[in-house]
């Protein structure tokens, strides 16, 4: 299984971003995607999660409200739209995918990565 993600850059305060991360290599529909990140001197932490059929979501309090987890399963593509950012929200951030079907927020349970695409949120 590969996972690309893109869409990453510099944003304002306030401003908004897509993420997309484009599975291939056989993904499986039972899989949970993923999305975390990473700040620089701290520990990878979780940011959403949902799956490919009935898109049950999850997300971490601290992007509840503001981030919004999505599918396109015709493109195999899993999309994190960010909006009312702010510059606590720069990271580095990655896309998962894990193989079984329970929902985790732990970097430990997802078993492909993504490269990371980098968010900054400056004025």
């Amino acid at each position: 299984v590969q996972l690309q993600a893109s869409g990453g850059g510099l944003v304002q305060p306030g401003g908004s971003l897509r993420l997309s991360c484009a599975a291939s290599g056989g993904t499986s529909r039972s899989y949970i995607m993923g999305w975390f990140r990473q700040a620089p001197g701290k520990e990878r932490e979780f940011v959403a999660a949902g799956d490919w059929r009935g898109f049950s979501s999850y997300y971490a309090e601290s992007v509840r409200g503001r981030f919004t987890i999505s599918r396109d399963n015709a493109k195999n593509t899993v999309y994190l739209q960010m909006n009312s950012l702010k510059p606590e929200d720069t990271a580095v951030y990655y896309c998962a995918a894990k193989s079984s079907a329970h929902y985790s927020d732990s970097v430990g349970q997802y078993d492909y990565w993504g490269q990371g695409t980098q968010v900054t949120v400056s004025s």
